[in-house]
């Protein structure tokens, strides 16, 4: 769990010291470009190189690569503590996000490896809850230690030298027998290669729609008139806790939880529906609210559903390709926003915009709760 965090450090951390950054390289050439990518690169680094680090999970095991990983994170983390070029720091960012893909491919391979059933289903909740609650406090540590400097936050990508060693203490290395019996069950659904493509390419728009409430809160409210910090923090901090909330209440269901993604998509876009319609703050916190509840019901529904697919020898790179998917998500949602503004003209009517898609995928995907009924009932018969 606290492994699957460190990429959300990466993301959240120095978002309140972007203004700083930008400040400080202002003379530097084509700053405006490269200080955002402080931010975003390693991003793009996790979901181009996921799917390599899951195939070399598969050939290495997970452990070794998981803690060489958390290493190498540590030290491109804190590297631009003594970088002063700004090419430098980009260039370290963009290992961190490498380091990153090997982190978050790991862990997320490592709990199909030791869980099954019920069991993994809250497991990668419970991952889904941790990432979340982390990404509030990263976001609120970050904006008090970069206060006084730019540089303090990146300390806190000390904490890999911290834990690869408890790593290397605690997590066994799982055995292909470990798995066997699953992997039976699994070569008996017949999973193909196929179907993981699609809940791949439907993860890449889960991504999208993940990563609208936390990237545009601000810009929206912004365009409300609100300027205050504070309460945009509140807003944001409601979001997050109705995530959680989500998270929660998937670990306590029972069921496959691919049947419920129709509904969890119209939920995600009914809430971003009500954000772009949204004329005062109370109509937008409601907007949050249902959107985020919607997305705590994402996110381990996508994993779960693509993990039931993989068995042990394929697992990692099955969990590469699915953690690129979504991170590839994550990096085109502001991209895609921007698209849809400059077609409507307004950030409001691009948000609705993405909310009638996740509706129309909702409506797509009703197919899906009548074939794995009549897939349940071919098994009884």
């Amino acid at each position: 769990m606290a492994g699957s965090c460190l990429p959300v450090l990466g993301a959240v951390l120095l978002a309140p010291v972007l203004p700083k950054l930008q400040d400080h390289f202002a003379t530097v050439a084509d700053a405006d470009a490269l200080v955002p990518m402080i931010l975003t690169i390693p991003a793009l680094a996790l979901a181009l190189l996921a799917p390599l680090a899951g195939v070399l999970v598969d050939r290495l095991g997970r452990r070794a690569p998981l803690v060489v990983a958390t290493v190498l994170y540590a030290l491109f983390g804190t590297a631009p503590l003594w970088l002063d070029s700004l090419g430098a720091i980009v260039a370290a960012r963009a290992l961190l996000g490498v380091a990153e893909a090997f982190i978050m491919t790991s862990c997320t391979t490592l709990i199909g490896d030791y869980y099954t059933g019920r069991v993994r289903d809250r497991y990668l909740a419970l991952q889904s809850v941790c990432a979340t609650v982390s990404a509030t406090a990263f976001f609120i540590l970050g904006g008090g230690m970069g206060s006084a400097d730019w540089r303090a936050p990146f300390q806190l990508y000390a904490v890999g030298l911290l834990l690869a060693p408890a790593m290397a203490a605690f997590l066994r290395q799982p055995t292909p027998d470990v798995a066997a019996d699953e992997a039976a069950t699994v070569g008996r659904r017949g999973s193909s290669g196929l179907r993981l493509a699609g809940i791949c390419l439907l993860s890449v728009f889960g991504g999208i729609v993940f990563y609208i409430v936390p990237a545009e809160t601000a810009y929206l409210m912004n365009g409300l008139g609100v300027g205050s910090s504070g309460l945009i923090g509140m807003v944001t901090a409601i979001a997050s806790a109705a995530t959680v909330t989500g998270c929660v209440i998937f670990a306590s269901l029972i069921g496959r939880p691919e049947r419920r993604l129709p509904a969890i998509f119209a939920l995600c876009g009914a809430g971003l529906v009500v954000i772009g319609l949204a004329h005062d703050v109370a109509v937008l916190i409601i907007g949050t609210f249902l959107s985020g509840i919607g997305t705590g019901f994402l996110l381990p529904s996508l994993v779960t559903w693509a993990m039931s697919k993989l068995e042990y020898g394929n697992r990692g790179r099955g969990t590469g390709l699915w953690t690129a998917s979504f991170f590839l998500g994550q990096f085109l949602c502001p991209l895609a926003v921007i698209a849809l503004e400059s077609v409507t003209g307004d950030l409001t009517a691009a948000v609705a915009a993405v909310g009638l898609a996740s509706v129309l995928v909702a409506i797509g995907l009703l197919p899906l709760l009548r074939r794995t009924t009549d897939a349940k009932g071919a098994r009884r018969a």
